[in-house]
């Protein structure tokens, strides 16, 4: 059981930059595949990045939005810079055993209760 707390949201200005934090309980937190995603009223939760040995990101964020982990730590981050209007969501922290299907929420066993992101223009 893994249990995952984000942290980090807030307002910002279109431009501005954030940085999500996802605090994950348990030991065998370097084992699991990490990834972000985002949700906003009446739409799909969308995949945003994910890290395994590797990272991938949506085309929507890349270039803008950094994934990483600190393992010692057990913790997940998301640098979001140039923030738009249109990153407004709630970001939620996911843990999963592959990276099949890591980029959309099937792929994920666990996932933490969200931080809300938002852009002002």
């Amino acid at each position: 059981q893994v249990q995952l707390v984000e942290s980090g949201g807030g307002l910002v200005q279109a431009g501005g930059s954030l940085r999500l934090s996802c605090a994950a309980s348990g030991r065998t937190f370097s084992s699991y595949v990490m990834g972000w995603f985002r949700q906003t009223p009446g739409k799909e939760r969308e995949f945003v990045a994910y890290i395994s040995g590797s990272t991938y990101y949506a085309d929507s964020v890349k270039g803008r939005f950094t994934i990483s982990r600190d393992n010692a730590k057990n913790t997940l981050y998301l640098q979001m810079n140039s923030l738009k209007p249109e990153d407004t969501a709630v970001y939620r922290c996911a843990a999963g055993r592959t990276t099949t299907g890591a980029r959309d929420t099937g792929g994920y066993n666990y996932w933490g209760q969200g931080t809300q992101v938002t852009v002002s223009s």
